[in-house]
């Protein structure tokens, strides 16, 4: 219980109810499946309808935010949940030609919601409290949900049908909205409620007083592309060297199985460091893993590409996650966290048509570019920790030329 000390009982329910809701969350790993097999479209039919299902989630994420800043980021989560649920019960009995604007309607919603969760945790936690340890807990949550969501998924598909997997998604988001509704309060404090302040700076104004947010949000956008070319072009590797999908298969158990032992443990034992050193460290363990492909892909070297991917992944998503809402005036909480929340699954859309087509035009850099680039990346971000805050360079104008530099990041106190 010490590693969840502090963690608010809101956020402990947003937790259990992003468990329950990731565990009925499996439609999109079969949807390709779903819609090459029982509803007989084409590879290429296929493949654009998931993509701007694609395109709708991260539009969601990178947007989601404005609504929860400007309407309640408890009404935005409500909101999406319901229109993400409706459009997913009633999508088994539409036409071929409406799933290419409903799919997207309900990604988009599906965004929303995420990032709703993500500014609902930051504004349920003081400033300098245990913000880390709240976003580890409900990334713990989220993705014990997903372990049990895809095999429990493929045994509704198998038992019944694949239009009950949209049916059981659409029901348990629905579900998930009515049980966020009796546990968000109504009415609460005002950045949790309502924190629109048409007085205040602009989004960009914010950003650019906090430079160093903007070089993590650049830097999480090359890494999640790296970072998600284990789901795109590394089983393509895998197999022209020779191996089996059941290799794949262990290699993702992996990442599941340490994510889950040792990300709550690292966010206790690691909340006193200062967290862009972290986030860099885990950018750099997620190039060196790629790296170890360079040589070859024997299985030795796949387990240990996976272990430095799943360590750098533990280090950087939760101290990156609440450092931008450390770092956001709570007037623009939702916007910066849904920039956050962008970034980060920006990767979903750009990784497989990036990778793959480096992969086809040259096997051989695939690895190598996205060594280099992910530890570029880390590279940024740690020297990001000399950028100065919001009101720093005023301050030290007024201290004149001979001013000290130092570093304005500083580690929570929780």
């Amino acid at each position: 219980m010490g590693m969840v000390r502090g963690v608010p009982r809101t956020v402990r329910l947003l937790a259990l109810g992003a468990f329950l809701n990731a565990v009925v969350s499996f439609t999109f790993v079969y949807l390709f499946v779903y819609l090459v097999g029982p509803r007989g479209l084409s590879v290429a039919q296929a493949g654009v309808i998931s993509g701007v299902g694609g395109i709708g989630l991260v539009a969601g994420n990178f947007t989601g935010g404005w609504f929860g800043d400007r309407f309640g980021h408890r009404r935005a989560l409500l909101t999406g949940a319901c229109v993400s649920g409706a459009a997913l019960v009633v999508l088994p009995a539409l036409p071929v030609a409406a799933l290419y604007a409903v799919l997207p309607v309900a990604q988009y919603a599906a965004g929303v919601v995420r990032a709703a969760n993500a500014a609902l945790v930051a504004v349920s936690v003081p400033e300098g409290g245990s913000r880390r340890q709240s976003f580890a807990l409900f990334r713990f949550a989220a993705n014990g949900g997903f372990a049990v969501g895809p095999p429990l998924g493929a045994l509704v598909a198998t038992r019944f049908s694949y239009d009950w997997l949209f049916v059981a998604d659409g029901l348990g988001t629905l579900l998930f909205a009515l049980y966020a509704a009796r546990i968000l309060p109504a009415r609460g404090s005002a950045h949790a409620v309502r924190s629109h302040d048409p007085d205040a700076p602009g989004l960009w104004r914010e950003l650019r007083a906090r430079p160093a947010v903007l070089v993590l949000l650049a830097a999480i956008v090359v890494v999640d592309t790296v970072y998600r070319q284990q789901y795109a072009t590394l089983p393509v590797f895998l197999a022209d060297h020779g191996h089996t999908t059941q290799l794949y298969g262990w290699l993702l158990a992996i990442n599941g199985g340490v994510i889950l032992c040792l990300e709550l443990p690292a966010a206790h034992a690691l909340r006193r460091r200062t967290p862009l050193g972290l986030v860099g460290a885990g950018l750099l363990l997620v190039g060196l893993g790629y790296a170890v492909l360079i040589p070859g892909a024997g299985v030795l070297l796949a387990v240990t590409m996976m272990f430095s991917l799943t360590l750098g992944e533990i280090l950087y998503k939760t101290p990156a996650t609440a450092y931008v809402a450390d770092q956001a005036p709570g007037h623009a909480q939702g916007r910066f966290q849904s920039l956050y929340a962008g970034a980060s699954i920006s990767g979903q859309v750009l990784a497989p048509p990036l990778g793959a087509a480096l992969y086809a035009a040259a096997p051989g850099l695939l690895w190598p570019v996205c060594a280099l680039l992910a530890a570029a990346a880390g590279g940024a971000v740690l020297a990001a920790r000399r950028l100065p805050g919001p009101g720093e360079r005023a301050r030290m104008a007024g201290k004149g030329p001979h001013a000290e530099t130092g570093s304005p990041e500083r580690a929570p106190a929780g």
